[in-house]
């Protein structure tokens, strides 16, 4: 390489961890982290629970101090946004230049879907994405009354958690028929539908948004698109996620809902990879969920482990990303964990009590996912299982007395 060495564009997780993972692989060449955020790169999961509870601090969610960037001598560029890749030239165009590069790693992360709806730019109505996010939403908790979610996926439920437990009447709006409907099996969602139920929380499934009504510039309520009005004070968007392929599409790079990569994670361009929730992989996990084999999965754990494998590529140790996907959410008192990737139509056998259970999806008869519910155990053994793709049998996993702890230690 030359003295532009490896540049990563995006500061979140993924970045990050591609970046310390480069050095603890043994690149010695220079390295750049750029992001367009000006904090030092943080955790965002607890953004939704700890963080707005306030049970932590935002020095707390750092995921490595100045410091540790100036020891590893990565030239941490923040407050920078990306304008263009000048794919010819090898060189990132941002608002503060441009910056050359040998290999560009894109970790761009993905942005909240807007609501298209009218009255969605009011004042009071939030989305949750980054500590910017949740310093506004923490604010806004603290005069809120009564607040109006819409979606019921992982962020609008857990905010639903915490709002609840401090008081305020929450209404959670969804149009699917269950919460977490596209994430976990209808046994799951029961449950956690009766959890936030019993906690105070509201729920109208089913139900779409007319608009966001308001006075004064400030939210007043929302109104349902058969009519119901719901008073609000606050109102908060989780109706999923879009990739920030953006500028690997101006590159003319190969894009399709995420920058498309090969197994090694490399995209069309030799001289370019992707990582994190802006990539779009193959994977044996993606068998039923789509027609070419590839996924595009917003977790922690992926953008980890991405970061990992891509730094063992340019550390000269290539192999494909092999990693079981996996996932978690607290909501309330109650942790849900999942491994590998569940789809609609899969059977599901659960296990365990009513309080703490696991739910194990199967799809053609192999196993798929597995959802557990306060039973953190079983997590570990779902993921040593998807992991070396030890058979299981949905009569065995319907078997309270079969072992899985057993199987799992043979896998």
């Amino acid at each position: 390489m030359s003295e532009a060495g490896i540049v990563v564009l995006g500061g979140g997780q993924a970045g990050f961890q591609a970046a310390a993972s480069l050095r603890e692989a043994g690149f010695a060449g220079a390295l750049t982290l750029v992001g367009d955020e000006t904090a030092l790169p943080y955790q965002r999961p607890p953004l939704s629970k700890a963080y707005l509870a306030g049970k932590t601090d935002a020095e707390a969610l750092a995921l490595r101090p100045a410091a540790y960037l100036e020891e590893h001598r990565i030239a941490f560029r923040p407050g920078l946004v990306a304008e263009a890749i000048d794919r010819d030239g090898r060189r990132l165009v941002t608002t503060g230049g441009r910056i050359p590069y040998d290999h560009l790693v894109i970790a761009t992360g993905a942005r909240n879907r807007p609501l298209p709806v009218p009255g969605a730019d009011l004042a009071g109505v939030h989305q949750l994405r980054g500590l910017a996010d949740a310093d506004a939403l923490k604010a806004a908790l603290g005069t809120c009354r009564a607040a109006v979610v819409v979606g019921a996926g992982f962020i609008g439920l857990e905010f639903a958690a915490v709002a609840a437990a401090r008081g305020v009447a929450v209404t959670v709006i969804e149009l699917a028929e269950r919460p977490m409907a596209r994430a976990v099996s209808p046994e799951t969602a029961a449950f956690f539908r009766s959890a936030h139920e019993v906690a105070g929380v509201r729920f109208r499934f089913g139900a779409g948004i007319a608009a966001v009504e308001g006075r004064e510039g400030r939210v007043s309520g929302v109104r349902l698109a058969d009519g119901t009005a719901l008073a609000a004070d606050l109102v908060l968007v989780g109706i999923g996620v879009l990739p920030n392929q953006e500028i690997a599409a101006g590159a003319g790079l190969a894009v399709a809902d995420g920058i498309r990569v090969d197994a090694c994670l490399a995209s069309d361009d030799p001289a370019v990879s992707a990582v994190g929730d802006c990539a779009r992989f193959p994977t044996r996990f993606a068998h039923g969920l789509s027609a070419d084999g590839t996924v595009r999965i917003e977790s922690v754990q992926n953008a980890i482990d991405q970061g990992r494998c891509l730094a063992a590529r340019l550390a000269g140790r290539p192999a494909p990303y092999a990693a079981v996907p996996w996932f978690w959410s607290d909501q309330g008192p109650h942790k849900l964990q999942i491994a590998g990737l569940g789809a609609p139509g899969d059977a599901g056998v659960r296990r365990g009590t009513e309080a703490a259970f696991s739910v194990f999806r199967f799809r053609g008869g192999r196993l798929a996912a597995v959802e557990s519910v306060n039973r953190a155990g079983d997590h570990m053994l779902a993921r040593r299982l998807l992991a070396a793709g030890t058979p299981l049998t949905p009569e065995q996993a319907a078997d309270p007395g079969f072992d899985l702890k057993a199987l799992a230690t043979r896998a």
